[in-house]
């Protein structure tokens, strides 16, 4: 096993090569940290609980810096063509009758180029630039014994290995956060709401828009990408006070009891649905993203919870600015990791503050906000300054998705 060697390459710039880097987790924040380290001269390896890649998920929007990370990996383009080309979005009543419409830019907050792409093609894109990168499905960590000159793995299907650095990139419950870092109820701060998404049947859904169907402390909505063989559902929900588990899926049904429209149907395609994702929406909250060898990075550092729209940026920006600190290190992880933190600290820090603002217009209190928004909403079209008040909407998520300020690509 070779361990952190440099060689220099200019004055101010050094390359670690031979590096044998675990990065836990191969989503986005895994699958462009191990681009942007064998960009750097590392050798990552990818361990994925999943058995083979996932490609399903929901959709996801790319912003500000991270559209300028991709441009510099050479995928803005793949990543352009896979945008979901969503039309609208329709508000409905509990009888489907429509309320208000909006555009599906102005209402997922994107201006400036930003894109919004499944999250499954967006991983699948980076995966497959990554290149030769070793990949471990169906296998996780069990164990980390990390000492001052590597950490020793063992894996959940046998055997371990020593490596010169280990790197959590595996979402909002990390692994690796979990052993290097204790329980995570130190770490996870509740947003006061669940979120559930799942594949439904493509009839419930209509191609390139979004249904919604608000109702006091609960939305759904329900849409289909153009030519997808299925639709994606979303359930959001105040989180239910004295549930013996909140995460069992009995609670959906439980927390949507009664509802109108379509939701019924929707609820029985979620109970059938192979890939249910429910969950409590929270963000993590730490006071350092490493200790020694091992470093998080993506939603097991700082997740924004899905509320902010930012947590695929952060992924894609701080597996660059950690790749670009690990390298400019000299062989020193510390260094290295406290570089990094100091960079994303801000940028981290803006786009969580999103969340609970963004949670407010998503999931209202009473059936008179929803007559409020709704009206607005109808309204917006025939105000004058129509302009003016939605760029006024959508300066804060531009704001912070461009507060930092990217190291220059070596």
């Amino acid at each position: 096993m070779e361990h952190l060697s440099c060689t220099n390459v200019s004055h101010t710039r050094t390359v670690v090569t031979m590096t044998d880097v675990l990065i836990s987790g191969g989503g986005v924040a895994g699958s462009a940290l191990a681009w942007w380290l064998r960009r750097h001269g590392f050798r990552p390896t990818v361990v994925e609980r999943a058995p083979a890649p996932r490609d399903g998920g929901y959709k996801v929007d790319v912003r500000g810096s991270a559209l300028t990370v991709l441009d510099r990996m050479g995928l803005a383009g793949p990543v352009r063509a896979h945008d979901t080309g969503m039309r609208l979005a329709r508000f409905l009543d509990p009888r489907g009758r429509q309320l208000a419409t909006m555009d599906a830019a102005l209402f997922g907050g994107r201006s400036d180029g930003d894109v919004e792409i499944m999250r499954g093609d967006l991983t699948r894109i980076l995966r497959t630039a990554a290149g030769d990168v070793e990949h471990r499905f169906d296998d996780s960590v069990t164990t980390l014994r990390a000492d001052a000159d590597g950490v020793d793995v063992t894996f959940a299907r046998g055997g371990h290995h020593r490596f010169d650095l280990v790197i959590g990139a595996d979402g909002l419950h990390s692994t690796v956060r979990r052993l290097a870092f204790g329980p995570a109820a130190a770490h996870l701060r509740p947003l006061g709401h669940h979120i559930a998404i799942c594949t439904v049947p493509a009839a419930l859904g209509e191609e390139r828009i979004e249904l919604l169907h608000p109702a006091p402390g609960r939305t759904v909505g329900v849409y289909r990408t153009a030519g997808a063989p299925d639709a994606r559902a979303l359930f959001l929900f105040r989180s239910p006070a004295g549930e013996p588990d909140p995460d069992d899926a009995a609670v959906l049904g439980r927390a949507f009891a009664g509802a109108g429209w379509r939701v019924p149907e929707l609820l029985a395609a979620a109970v059938d649905a192979s890939d249910l994702y429910l969950d409590a929406m929270s963000q993590v909250r730490m006071a350092s993203w490493s200790t020694g060898r091992v470093g998080l990075v993506g939603d097991a550092a700082y997740a924004a919870s899905p509320a902010s729209g930012q947590g695929t940026s952060l992924g894609l920006v701080g597996a660059y600015v950690l790749a670009d600190a690990l390298a400019g290190a000299g062989g020193r992880p510390a260094a290295g990791f406290a570089a990094y933190e100091r960079r994303m600290r801000p940028f981290v820090a803006a786009n969580q503050a999103l969340a609970e603002r963004n949670l407010k217009g998503m999931v209202l209190g009473s059936a008179g906000q929803i007559r409020f928004q709704t009206t607005m909403l109808r309204l917006l079209t025939h105000l004058p300054g129509r302009e003016r008040m939605i760029s006024r909407v959508a300066e804060p998520i531009r704001r912070a998705s461009t507060a930092i300020a990217l190291p220059d690509a070596a």
